[in-house]
């Protein structure tokens, strides 16, 4: 397993998780195993690993650099699968943790080829799967200006939304953007005043990224899963990279801590609730020296809950 990259938030997962050496966990983004790398140097011969990932290049990697791991089972799927896969596993309430590193990889950041980066030249794709479902740039050649705006508002809080949608389409009736530099230049020719550190078209770059592989979604699936997976005790950690997953976690969390909240004049008393999670510490971020050395690490949370018996 050489050559493992070391990923976001590496230490803090591994305390958060307590890795029991018999224990059975999931790693719903295997990536390029930096933390199934790490939770399996924990785990004893009875120990075992899920992971999950749809990314080609990812299941490659697995089976070059794990291909003699007998405790690893990978699945081809999104996280989103992770209940059903559980229960054909035959693991449903006894996973001890469940580790969820959202958002896009290094690797797949670097590879041009995959279109995810405006920072190097490539074709306008974005898909993690890449052999499933349409690219940002077929979407954007055909959708409507209405339909691009909502996205790049909806999941990039991107302020000047409209703007770009319009320019997006005034464009493709000459040439269809074909390249992620051509997309990031005419981003960066309609937003006024970017003279900011962050690049005029980070916002649109994220909405489209989670729009194509509909990340919250599976996100929204994949949360009430984890609980029923989880044993007695047993630990979910979850690292977002923008406050739009950040929000969706930390209100589950709450709302399996707290249960329904009913109006307060409602003249109704349910049964007390029982919690199924409990919220473990305050939301961990990378130390300063973790960003110096990985600056993609800047906007990273880790929110930990713990199963209730």
């Amino acid at each position: 397993m050489g050559g493992i990259h070391r990923p976001v938030l590496r230490d803090q997962v591994l305390d958060v998780l307590q890795i029991k050496q018999d224990g059975l966990y999931v790693d719903g983004t295997f990536g390029r195993g930096g933390h199934a790398a790490a939770i399996l140097e924990r785990l004893r011969a009875d120990g075992r690993l899920l992971a999950f990932d749809k990314d080609p290049a990812a299941l490659a990697y697995a089976a070059a650099h794990f291909d003699r791991e007998p405790r690893l089972m990978m699945r081809r799927a999104s996280f989103g699968d992770l209940g059903s896969v559980v229960t054909e596993l035959g693991w449903q309430g006894k996973v001890d943790g469940i580790v969820l590193d959202l958002g896009v990889s290094s690797p797949q950041l670097d590879d041009a080829r995959r279109g995810f980066s405006f920072q190097h030249e490539g074709p306008l794709d974005m898909r993690m799967d890449s052999h499933a479902g349409i690219t940002a740039g077929e979407w954007l050649a055909a959708a409507p200006a209405e339909e691009i705006a909502d996205v790049l508002w909806r999941y990039g809080e991107e302020r000047h939304s409209r703007r770009i949608a319009r320019a997006i389409v005034a464009r493709r009736e000459h040439a269809p953007l074909s390249t992620t530099t051509e997309l990031a230049q005419l981003i960066a020719s309609v937003v006024p005043g970017h003279g900011g550190k962050k690049h005029p078209a980070t916002r649109s770059f994220q909405a489209i990224r989670i729009f194509i592989n509909d990340e919250l979604r599976d996100l929204e699936r994949v949360l009430p899963q984890t609980v029923d997976a989880l044993a007695a005790g047993g630990r979910l950690a979850v690292i977002s990279f923008h406050s739009l997953e950040d929000r969706m976690v930390k209100r589950f969390i709450r709302e399996q801590q707290r249960g329904p909240q009913l109006p307060p004049d409602l003249p109704v008393r349910g049964r007390a609730y029982a919690p199924t999670l409990r919220a473990v510490g305050k939301a961990l971020r990378p130390s300063a020296a973790e960003v110096d050395a990985n600056p993609r690490a800047r906007s990273a949370v880790l929110r930990v809950a713990e199963r209730a018996a």
